[in-house]
């Protein structure tokens, strides 16, 4: 192995929902018997013992790159509204209690209100439990979707939205997340990429295969599909961003292949295409 696959490799974090079938036990055994020391935790899989999570993954000698996920702060009624901002801080101590760094933030999708009351809602519900995350030494990392996710899953759908967020809550516990299969498309991206010098805190990859086989369930292995992944890499990492680097794929194909050598199929691809 080269030099460069050695350091590009060091970066490598294995988001658990690249293997959903497996639990956390198996996602964190299978990366420590392959050699990846990161992983991208999801809130699903903890089974209601962030603490006992945490001592398994330290246990196996890994480390949390990131909890999944917060946000979803929009709703019809403000009493459901204020269930959301609670929801947000158990997850805030969730995060801490597993040394994870940074709360992934999905914004959720506009839920029964327009969608410039859910953008504003969602600035209202990230101000609310930004102390929390300040006391708790968590950074919240907004992650704007694509578009085609606006009416289920996010209002936040460009970077450009997403740094007006960040700006806007104006603290070092708010940041940014990359993710490669949500903003390829966008003719901003290099721009807001620079934009966001200081505030990255998370880089996803995947790829965008070409047809996209269904709107969740699409993402692809690094190279099945048409995102040049090393040039948006090297774009973040150009603003100092040199943190760990997510391969975060919803495939139902990929997690069917979970226990046929699925690790190390992400290790070299990582290489090859990252």
């Amino acid at each position: 192995m080269s030099l460069r696959e050695s350091s590009i490799l060091q970066r490598l974090s294995f988001n658990q929902m690249t293997a959903d079938p497996w639990s956390l036990e198996q996602a964190v055994s299978g990366c420590s018997a392959a050699g990846i020391d990161r992983i991208g935790v999801w809130r699903h899989k903890l089974g209601d013992d962030a603490a006992g999570a945490a001592a398994m993954i330290r246990r196996e000698g890994l480390r949390a790159t990131s909890l999944c996920r917060g946000g979803w702060f929009s709703a019809p009624t403000a009493g459901e509204r204020h269930e959301r901002v609670a929801d947000n801080r158990v997850a805030i101590e969730e995060a801490a209690l597993l040394s994870a760094p940074v709360l992934v933030i999905v914004s959720g999708p506009a839920n029964g209100q327009t969608l410039e009351d859910a953008r504003a809602t969602v600035l209202d519900g990230l101000l609310e439990v930004l102390p929390d995350a300040e006391k708790a030494g968590i950074t919240l990392g907004v992650e704007p979707l694509h578009p085609m996710y606006a009416a289920e899953r996010s209002v936040v759908v460009t970077l450009r939205q997403a740094n007006d967020l960040v700006e806007r809550l104006a603290s070092p516990s708010a940041g940014v997340v990359v993710d490669a299969f949500h903003v390829w498309w966008d003719p901003e991206l290099m721009g807001e990429i620079e934009r966001a010098r200081g505030k990255i805190v998370g880089f996803h990859v995947s790829d965008w295969p070409v047809p996209l086989p269904g709107v969740l369930m699409g993402r692809a292995m690094m190279g099945d599909g048409v995102i040049d992944l090393r040039k948006m890499r090297e774009a973040v990492d150009a603003t100092g961003y040199d943190g760990p680097i997510e391969v975060e794929i919803f495939n139902e194909k990929v997690w069917q292949s979970a226990d046929d050598g699925l690790l190390e199929v992400v290790k070299r691809r990582f290489v090859e295409h990252v």
